[in-house]
């Protein structure tokens, strides 16, 4: 069964967009939210994300300084799929808001969208928001 994409957007109130660059590209942030521990390899596009005794790795594929960022899982057996972030800073507000792009199978799909929405409280936490 192929997996289905999708994508969900928050909005990141006055956090800044160098704050959310450095929760969402750099081991000390991401490790703050995302996994209980982050470790990356000397090439610094590697990194294994740690979630109690379960890790997985993820190598950058896409990267734009202070907007976007794309890892793709590398156990992953097709190589279309990967989750992404973007910043976008809204225009009339100033507000920031953070665009996650990911894939899920189609009947685990509604699970993956509550795990981002979990993760993404654990982030505002952390940054204030």
């Amino acid at each position: 069964m192929s997996k289905e994409k999708f994508h969900i957007e928050f909005l990141m109130g006055n956090a800044t967009q160098s704050s959310l660059w450095r929760m969402i590209s750099q081991i000390d942030g991401l490790s703050e939210w995302f996994a209980d521990e982050v470790l990356m390899d000397e090439t610094e596009t590697r990194y294994t994300f740690v979630w109690g005794k379960t890790s997985n790795q993820a190598q950058i594929v896409c990267q734009k300084p202070q907007t976007l960022i794309r890892y793709q899982w590398l156990d992953e057996e097709e190589d279309n799929y990967y989750f992404e972030f973007i910043l976008r800073k809204l225009d009339l507000s100033g507000e920031m808001t953070l665009e996650i792009t990911d894939f899920a199978e189609p009947d685990e799909k509604g699970d993956g969208i509550t795990l981002w929405e979990t993760q993404v409280e654990l982030l505002k936490r952390r940054l204030g928001v």
